[in-house]
């Protein structure tokens, strides 16, 4: 056997008069992980998270949407239900996303070219790409 630590081999162990007994617990969290680049998960999870493009409209689609425009126009004073599929930019990147939007229209604003709806919902009419509603006339194919 070794001589070389004899003499201490065999003391207690030591606890000192200052301090405060350590638990596990807390000697087991000295030792855990730690994230050294904070932020760094959220960074890559946001580069990770898909936009879409904007779609560029074809000219026949911009037709119909301005005809479907028009007849909502003539109807404004009922506050036609409609249904409006719309693009929101991504405040962060690029692309952004199309969501669905159900309400009453309540009034445009022709110089900013904005759809106002009964819940407050403010719709660039620009950012639109389809409007649904049954107030539309049903044409035979």
């Amino acid at each position: 056997m070794d001589d070389r630590y004899k003499d201490i081999i065999n003391l207690p162990h030591y606890q000192s008069k200052k301090r405060p007994h350590m638990s596990n617990y807390d000697r087991a969290a000295q030792f855990s992980p730690f994230a050294a680049l904070t932020g760094h998960d959220e960074a890559i999870r946001e580069t990770a998270r898909l936009t879409d493009k904007k779609l560029e409209l074809d000219e026949m689609t911009k037709t119909m949407l301005n005809e479907k425009f028009n007849f909502i126009m003539e109807h404004i004073y009922d506050q036609p239900e409609i249904i409006v599929t719309y693009f929101i930019p991504d405040t962060s990147k690029s692309g952004g996303m199309y969501m669905d939007f159900t309400g009453k229209v309540k009034k445009y604003d022709y110089l900013n070219r904005i759809l106002y709806f009964t819940d407050n919902t403010e719709i660039k009419v620009d950012d639109i790409s389809e409007i649904e509603s049954e107030i539309f006339p049903k044409y035979e194919v």
